[in-house]
Parts: structure tokens; C-alpha cells; sequence
């Protein structure tokens, strides 16, 4: 487990990262009330939440936002497996500070998550959804910065502030969007098979069956929640999950181009440059 806190002006960033070959549960608390939005990176992990002798769980953590209010009365419990890593970023900042946030950005956690900066309990949870490709992208930018030193701080520190209005864009959105909450579930569920079945996923036609919603509306929603088409998003998946695989000497090129489902390795390398500039042979 790797934990670090950066402080940026009245931000608290909070690093985590962890792999473990065996099952490892891990624990924190706060040290004093906080507001502040989770991003779920590559990894899997399993998330509870207790406080008092309530408990949220959360079983499927990948790509999502959450945001919430918590004390020091709340614990975060990660558990830590060979098939679920954790990758977590979360910036925070406590009430009190919230008025001397730079760039109006008080007015928005005001605005926008009034239901955390007036808390009823010792855990509030406000929206949550799961990232577009771009909040993705960040993401994992940052937990895989090559820069060092004070360059790296200017990299970490640009990223967060566009992470941040990448959220409160998107959480605009959701609240004028016209679709509708179950439909939104529906769609969180079709992202979940996707990525659960990478190298083999369903038809559309399948899909939609699994999910309860007709091709047309899978189609059209899909894009219009998460920003790209149904397939489009699966390919993004497949070269991102192939390309951190090939960078980590956890499979050669052949090996990642089936481990993501594709057939054809000339295919595979085209599409792999097409994404990101470079030809996957070209990793070292």
C-alpha cells in the first residue's frame, strides 16, 4: 500500500495505490470533517463504508466518482486482491475552506453539492457516476507520471483543477440530462458487462436483452451518458487495459492483443497506434 498527501492551496490530494497477491483489507479515517469527490482508477477494489452502525458497500468501484461528506467518525475500508488493485485519488477540502477555494471553485461545491457542505450525518453521500473517457484519461495520467521533481508538481496540479471541472461538467449535465435515473442504471450495468467480458463481450442485441433496454436507446443513451459509442468505449478499454500490460512486462505484444479479444495482431497494433501515437513495439 502507497498513501501520499499533496496539499494544493486548500485541497487535500489523497494518493492511493496497492497490489497484493492475497486478499488485504485496509482501513483510514479522516482527521477532521471533509467534502471531497473519489476517483476509482484501473483497479477493482471493493469499498465499505462505516459509521456508527450503518455501512455502504460498494462492489464494483472502477471508473466511478463519488462524492461525500465524512468525519472522523467515518472508516474506509478497501479490500485488496490479486484481480482487484486499488487505485484511488481523492481531493478534498474541509468546510471551513470551502469559502477560500480559488476560482469560484467554493461557489461550485456550494452549489452543487449543497447536500455535503450542510451535512444530516457522519457520512452523506452525494452524486456519483461513472467517469467519461476523458476523467479516465486524467486518471491515469496521474497515476502514471513520468515527469520528477517541480515539473511533476506543475503536471499534478494542472490535472487535478481539469479533473475537477471535468466532474462539475459532467455533474451538470446529469442533472439536466433527460435520462432518467433507472434508465442511467440500466447503462452503468451494460459499462459493467463490457468490461467484465473485455476479450469476448456481447452483441448489441445481447446486450440490450441483458440490460432491459432496446437497441436504439442503448445505442443513443450510451453515447449521450458517457461520451462515445457502445464499441468505441470497449475498444478504448481494451488498448488502455492492453497498453498498461505491455508497459508493466505483464504480457508481450501478442499476449495483450488476445488477453483484450483481438484476433489479429496486425489489427491489434493499428488500432493500438491510432489511440495513442505509437505502435506497441515500440514500449519499452
Amino acid at each position: 500500500m502507497t498513501r501520499d498527501t499533496i496539499n494544493i492551496n486548500d485541497f487535500i490530494i489523497l494518493v492511493e495505490e496497492a497490489k497484493s497477491d492475497k486478499t488485504t483489507v485496509d482501513s483510514c479515517f479522516f482527521d477532521e470533517p471533509i467534502i471531497a469527490v473519489a476517483f476509482y482508477g484501473s483497479g477493482n477494489v471493493d469499498l465499505a463504508v462505516k459509521y456508527g452502525n450503518k455501512k455502504k458497500e460498494f462492489s464494483y468501484t472502477k471508473g466511478l466518482a463519488l462524492s461525500f461528506y465524512a468525519d472522523d467518525n467515518v472508516e474506509f475500508i478497501h479490500t485488496v486482491s490479486a484481480l482487484k488493485p486499488l487505485q484511488c485519488l481523492v481531493i478534498a477540502t474541509s468546510i471551513k475552506a470551502i469559502d477560500a477555494l480559488p476560482n469560484e471553485e467554493g461557489e461550485l461545491f456550494s452549489e452543487m453539492l449543497n447536500q455535503l457542505v450542510n451535512p444530516s450525518d457522519h457520512y452523506v453521500e452525494g452524486p456519483s457516476f461513472f467517469m467519461t473517457p476523458d476523467m479516465q484519461s486524467i486518471v491515469d495520467s496521474l497515476f502514471n507520471i513520468k515527469y520528477e521533481g517541480k515539473t511533476k508538481m506543475m503536471f499534478f496540479r494542472s490535472q487535478i483543477t481539469a479533473l475537477l471541472s471535468h466532474f462539475f461538467g459532467q455533474l451538470a449535465t446529469l442533472k439536466t440530462e433527460k435520462i432518467k435515473f433507472l434508465e442511467r442504471e440500466k447503462l452503468d450495468l451494460a459499462k459493467k458487462i463490457l468490461l467484465d467480458n473485455i476479450d469476448n463481450p456481447p452483441s448489441l442485441t445481447e446486450l440490450s436483452k441483458l440490460i432491459g433496454l432496446n437497441t436504439f436507446k442503448l445505442k443513443r443513451d450510451f453515447k449521450e451518458l458517457f461520451g462515445v459509442p457502445v464499441f468505441k468505449y470497449l475498444q478504448n478499454e481494451r488498448l488502455t487495459l492492453a497498453n498498461k500490460m505491455i508497459r508493466n512486462e505483464e504480457a508481450t505484444v501478442q499476449e495483450a492483443a488476445w488477453h483484450v479479444g483481438y484476433d489479429s495482431l496486425s489489427s491489434f497494433s493499428n488500432a493500438f497506434e491510432k489511440k495513442f501515437g505509437y505502435r506497441p513495439s515500440q514500449i519499452k
